[in-house]
């Protein structure tokens, strides 16, 4: 569990939860980005709903916390009249990582579920997700992580540099520079941390071209025997996985932004600066899953291309092979009509009783020969296709 208070440029890091619910332990400018694990969320449930009530004189509503216990929900937002819900899956820290829970949002005891094991190369295990579960109160953010929680330490190490105070107690940066790398709010602080989401997908694509190119090399050459099909099947499924993960994670914050824009019309001019600054990061972040989404695309429709243009070149290579056959057919014809007609039971025929009708004859055929092979020559029946 990591509980952070963000006051204007100040962030400062607490140990527990139990003294912030006190009356005046927290600033009335400020907020808190409570972020637990979901074991964690499940053992301090009580004291995370008592510092809600506390502080945004509100609780959590049962199946909101059923969502955000649930390990295998898909991407999707949610609201209430005093605060919203929105999960948004992740790329896994490892492959095959055992999901906590039973899958459905409650707290039995059943035994987990392990994930598939995923084979193929390394990238292709890591289109593995975990969603991460956030409700945006007024004063505090709470977000739910699964066990390594990766994504919010980093996150947090950057907030904790941009606002920490120096020896004298100013903040370490300029104020204009800290405002813009502080967020101003929860729902700016939830935006950033999904855009950290979803630079991870960006980064992933580089790797999975990476990849893709090399076997689009493999079946393009005629020479090579490609023989990873199964590695090419399960890169054609973790593509369609990924495809949908993105639809859905476009889904959920396209429903955050429509509700942004049913919002009653801002009272001051710092409250509507602030709501403009989060509609400008809603439209990024969503302009970021877009591009995750078309690249995914673009690699489907390499991979189909590349095995579609595989079978291609290899129906290429076998009417090159069938077309060389046939011309040696077509070379040796005559020659063997010659041969069948020397061969007839006869008493005379021509050339049977000369001492030198055999080399006539061999002669004859080789002629034949060499003309018909210069004769497919000049119509590129031999030539190699390139």
């Amino acid at each position: 569990m990591r509980i952070f208070e963000i006051n204007r440029s100040r962030v400062s890091e607490h140990p527990a939860l139990a003294p912030l619910a006190l009356p005046g332990a927290c600033a009335a400018q400020g907020y808190l980005w409570i972020s637990l694990t979901r074991e964690e969320f499940r053992a301090s449930l009580p004291e995370v709903q008592q510092i809600l009530q506390s502080l945004c004189l509100t609780q959590l509503v049962d199946l909101h916390v059923a969502d955000l216990l649930n390990d295998q929900l898909p991407s999707h937002y949610d609201y209430t009249s005093q605060y919203d819900v929105l999960v948004f899956r992740r790329l896994s820290s490892g492959p095959g990582q055992a999901a906590l829970g039973n899958g459905n949002g409650t707290t039995g005891g059943e035994p987990p579920l392990p994930a598939p094991l995923r084979r193929g190369p390394p990238v292709l295990r890591r289109v593995d997700t975990r969603p991460v579960g956030f409700a945006v109160f007024d004063r505090v953010l709470l977000s739910v992580h699964p066990e390594d929680g990766a994504v919010r330490d980093a996150f947090a190490a950057r907030l904790l540099a941009a606002g920490s105070p120096d020896d004298h107690g100013a903040p370490a940066l300029d104020v204009r520079a800290t405002s813009a790398r502080v967020p101003t709010g929860t729902a700016d602080l939830m935006l950033r941390v999904i855009n950290q989401i979803v630079d991870g997908y960006l980064d992933m694509r580089r790797e999975l071209t990476r990849q893709l190119d090399h076997w689009q090399t493999e079946l393009i050459d005629p020479r090579s025997r490609f023989t990873n099909w199964g590695a090419l099947m399960e890169a054609r499924q973790s593509l369609h996985h990924l495809d949908e993960i993105c639809e859905d994670q476009r889904a959920a914050i396209q429903d955050w932004i429509d509700s942004l824009e049913t919002l009653p019309p801002a009272k001051g001019e710092a409250e509507q600066r602030e709501r403009e600054l989060i509609m400008v990061r809603s439209r990024d972040v969503l302009e970021h899953i877009e591009r995750v989404v078309h690249h995914v695309h673009r690699l489907e429709q390499n991979a189909e291309t590349a095995v579609q243009m595989h079978f291609s070149v290899q129906g290429h290579r076998a009417n090159d092979i069938m077309r060389v056959l046939t011309v040696l057919t077509a070379i040796f014809l005559p020659l063997n009509l010659i041969a069948g007609i020397f061969g007839m039971n006869f008493e005379f025929i021509p050339l049977v009783h000369k001492a030198d009708g055999f080399w006539i004859a061999m002669m004859a055929m080789l002629v034949i020969a060499l003309l018909l092979v210069l004769v497919f020559w000049r119509k590129r029946y031999l030539a190699r296709t390139r």
